[in-house]
């Protein structure tokens, strides 16, 4: 009995011992160890708002070894602590750290590069460098020289204009044929209709179209016919109803003009249509204007004033519109045509002036970029020439 205890004291101390002893340390085995990419730099972004420093460095040679991009690592002191603003993958050697949190900050970075399998690699630290805003963009100095070189034509020919040199504009049927519509209007003592379009006065059709407006109400007035423009927009009628009182004020006939003749309808597309629509059935306008900015409303007014037999002349930038005045409406406006209606009929020197620089700056373009495309055919050289003069970043 007293065997049998010992051997168990015993076998119990012996457990004791080897649950005691500390378990074996774990090593995991050390990451492989890559080169850090080289030539790191950073320096102000140029030509911007502040706020921003780009940094570009040299691949690391260890890319193939498992790299699989680069950690953009910025700190306010050259020892740290350092935090990351960005990332890149691999094949990127640059990057604008656009979060900067304030110009004339001193920053300091560092590029790391990084990967599933190896130890991260960071560049030795790079700095002090400041972000600033710039006051001038240099990248956009072709622009200015266009602006500059476009101002002098605009104020040549606008000086040529007022001093009574003939300026040549090309003949514009539409617009040619807006007294003889008038005339019409006035013969067979019937009103005309005129529609300055479906936009806001923010629009630049819009504008277009009231500066013809002005035009064919001093027509009218001087003939004494009757002038319907109905609105869609308020702010546009506001604008056409004291544009059209000034038009009978300049020629001498305030007393002619009727407050009734500029109206609002409503602003609900199809509504606005229907109203004029019912206007032309009643009336009977003996010409109809469709000047500005419509959509798919234009051939319901179009088909509507045929039927009538008024003369339409139409005018607007929408393409897509387009095909439909021209198939029903006796004249038209394309595109730029309705912008150079206001000088056409004004013949006001500065409209006319400014219309001439307009057609020689354009001229002046397809030369240059005939020149350009000669000289990109010349060879590489001239072809990043010719880019970078055309380029505006």
């Amino acid at each position: 009995m007293k065997r049998a205890l010992a051997a168990l004291l015993c076998l119990a101390a012996v457990s004791g011992a080897v649950l005691a002893a500390p378990a074996p340390e774990i090593v995991a085995p050390a990451l492989p160890a890559v080169a850090p990419p080289a030539d790191v730099a950073a320096s102000d972004t140029p030509n911007d708002a502040g706020l921003s420093v780009s940094l570009t460095w040299r691949a690391s040679p260890d890319e193939a070894r498992g790299i699989e991009g680069y950690e953009i690592l910025r700190s306010d002191a050259a020892d740290g602590p350092y935090q990351r603003v960005g990332y890149v993958p691999v094949g990127i050697d640059g990057y604008d750290d656009q979060a900067v949190p304030a110009d004339g900050q001193d920053l300091y970075y560092r590029v790391s590069a990084v990967g599933g399998g190896i130890a991260a690699a960071e560049s030795p630290a790079v700095g002090p460098v400041r972000s600033r805003q710039q006051w001038y963009n240099t990248a956009k100095t072709n622009a200015l020289v266009g602006t500059l070189l476009f101002t002098l034509i605009v104020v040549y020919f606008i000086n040529g204009a007022k001093s009574g040199r003939h300026l040549f504009i090309r003949r514009i049927a539409g617009l040619t044929a807006v007294e003889e519509a008038i005339g019409r209007a006035t013969e067979m003592g019937k009103p005309i209709l005129f529609c300055p379009g479906m936009d806001g006065v923010t629009s630049i059709s819009t504008l277009a179209a009231l500066n013809i407006l002005g035009q064919v109400a001093k027509k009218a007035a001087e003939y004494d016919t009757p002038l319907l423009v109905p609105n869609r927009d308020p702010i546009v009628y506001t604008v056409a109803e004291e544009i059209v009182k000034e038009a009978y004020t300049e020629i001498g006939r305030p007393d002619a003009y009727n407050r009734d003749s500029v109206f609002y309808l409503t602003d609900n597309q199809m509504g606005y249509t229907s109203g004029v629509n019912g206007i032309m059935t009643r009336e009977k306008p003996a010409t109809n204007f469709f000047m500005g900015y419509f959509y798919a409303e234009s051939l319901v007014l179009a088909e509507t004033g045929a039927t009538t037999g008024a003369i339409q002349i139409a005018g607007t930038d929408s393409v897509t519109q387009l095909p439909f005045f021209i198939t029903a409406c006796d004249y038209t406006l394309m595109g730029e045509e309705l912008y150079a209606a206001s000088a056409y009929l004004g013949k006001q020197p500065m409209l006319i002036g400014t219309l001439k620089a307009q057609d020689w700056s354009k001229a002046l373009v397809g030369l240059l970029l005939l020149a350009g495309t000669a000289l990109a055919l010349a060879g590489p050289g001239p072809r990043q020439l010719v880019m970078k003069m055309l380029s505006i970043e």
